[in-house]
Order: structure tokens, then sequence, then C-alpha cells
């Protein structure tokens, strides 16, 4: 799916300040089930879920939206990280009303997803006055144990920038981010690796959306937060008592599976799904396994 044939799925919303793009995709049919709402993570968005949406909204309703920074959201020139991109999914389960969800989480979005939880478990985590009630939740390929991460060279390059805008000069296009998004997916030749060019592409284009690729080395200080917060953060994956799922590509270069079995160790009444031979954006490169095995894991 190309990033216009996305954009028309959601819509611009005020949340916390800035216009975010979000899609609010009702269940196709009935059910019981609680919303879903999915986290991405960095550099991409919300259109890196372009390929599983319908499977997961099948019986339920999934929100998914571009945090600031990030997509077709707005971005502006100021300092990111962990603590304002949760305060934005904050805003947006107030403003979607999800008094009761299922969460899902991959990269980054999984450490968001451990801000949240860690509020959730300080009672500081509300919808009209109540607590939100978590149910499932499925973290996916993100490194949740820094020490354990295998960033790109170009990731450490970026990481080691100014917390500043790149100048026009250096920000990188779509066809570069494209290169860059495939060296992080399981190498050609695997035969359970197969991501959509066009899917690629839209994920390179929303980094580029309305110059965001400039931002690259604001957007990647979530790092800093990341390395200084992990026990908070991954602690509150581990020790939150809403059933935890795990799914990850077990070929990712970047957040080696070494993390999801620790993660397994960790919270032994996790259940640890490892996709053979799929890389770090599972969602892209196999989505019919990942959605099966997601939603297996929502409705145990």
């Amino acid at each position: 799916m190309d990033l216009s044939q996305w954009r028309e799925r959601g819509e611009m919303s005020e949340i916390g300040g800035d216009s975010v793009f979000v899609v609010d995709q009702p269940a196709r049919e009935s059910g019981s089930a609680p919303p879903l709402l999915v986290i991405h993570g960095f550099p991409t968005s919300s259109v890196d879920w372009s390929e599983v949406i319908d499977e997961l909204s099948a019986n339920r309703r999934v929100v998914l939206a571009d945090l600031p920074g990030f997509g077709l959201s707005a971005k502006p020139d100021r300092r990111y990280g962990i603590m304002p991109s949760a305060d934005a999914v904050q805003a947006l389960i107030e403003q979607r009303e999800l008094g009761h969800l299922d969460l899902v989480t991959h990269d980054m979005g999984d450490t968001i997803g451990g801000e949240l939880l860690a509020r959730d478990l300080e009672g500081r985590l509300m919808v009209d006055g109540k607590r939100v009630n978590i149910g499932h939740r499925v973290v996916t390929n993100g490194s949740i144990y820094l020490d354990m991460a295998q960033l790109t060279p170009g990731q450490h390059l970026l990481w080691s920038a100014e917390d500043a805008r790149l100048p026009e000069e250096l920000t990188p296009g779509p066809d570069s981010l494209e290169r860059s998004l495939l060296d992080t997916m399981a190498q050609p030749g695997s035969p359970a690796s197969h991501p959509d060019p066009a899917d690629v592409r839209a994920a390179a284009e929303g980094v580029c959306h309305d110059n965001g690729a400039g931002l690259l080395p604001r957007l990647i200080r979530y790092l800093d937060d990341r390395r200084d917060n992990e026990s908070r953060f991954t602690g509150a994956i581990v020790s939150h008592p809403s059933p935890l799922g795990v799914v990850w590509g077990d070929a990712d270069p970047i957040a080696l599976i070494a993390m999801a079995r620790r993660l397994a160790e960790e919270r032994p009444d996790a259940e640890l799904v490892e996709l053979q031979g799929v890389g770090h954006y599972p969602m892209l490169e196999a989505p019919a396994e990942f959605a099966r095995a997601v939603l297996s894991l929502l409705d145990a």
C-alpha cells in the first residue's frame, strides 16, 4: 500500500497540541474483543501496519497513530523522547475513550508501551476518572535490552550527532532510507521474508514527509531515554500483571532474538512465538504469519 492510500484510511486529529494522523478502524464483524491499540517504532510510522490491519480488525476495533514527529503527523523542530511520545499516546487513549484495551507494540513502541504500563502501575493511566483496563499485550522486535542491541552504523551516526535538525544537504531521501530499512530485514534469499517493495517505499516516504528526515537526529534521542530508564520501561513490561505475548522475527540484525528469549525467561508465563527467517519488520516481511501469531496471543 502506498502512502497516499494509507492516508485515506485515517484522519488528522488534534492531540496534545499537535496535529496527529490517526487510523481508527472498526471491527469488520461484531465481537467482544477489546479495542487494540498499536504503537509503531522508529523511524517509521503506522503505515508499517497496513498489511495486517484488516486481519487484526476482524473482530476488534484497531487504533493506530503516527507519533508526533513521525509519518503524516506534525513534525515540529523540538526535543523528542519516550516521555513526550507516551504523553501523546495517553492523550490519544483519553480522546478515543479506550478505557479497556489490548496493546501491541513494535521497536521504539515497546518502550513507549513500557512507560504507559509504568504509569498504569502508578495509577496514572486514566479515562474518565477510571483506570484503564489493559487486557492482553504483545511485544514485537524492539531493543528492550539496549546493551544487547546491534545498532546499525547509520543509527550510531545519528545518535552521536547534535540534537538538531539536519541541514538540507545532509538530509537523507526516500531512496537512502528505503535501503536502510531493507538492511534491517532478513537478508535476500530468506523464504520467510518477502516484504512488498511498495510497503517499504511507503515507510521510507513517511519518514521524509514534511521534511521529517531532517529530524532523525532529534527523533533518535529516545535511545537516551531508553538507556537512562530501562529499568522503569522494561521493568514494567515484565512486571505488569496483564497477560504478555512476544512475537519476534528471529533474523532481526538489530533487536536480536536473544532479547525475546531473555524477556521470556524474566516473565515465565509469557508465550514466545519466533518467526523463523524474519527480520526487524515482521508485519511487513511475513504479514500473514505475524497477524496469526498476534491474534493467537491476544485471544489466548
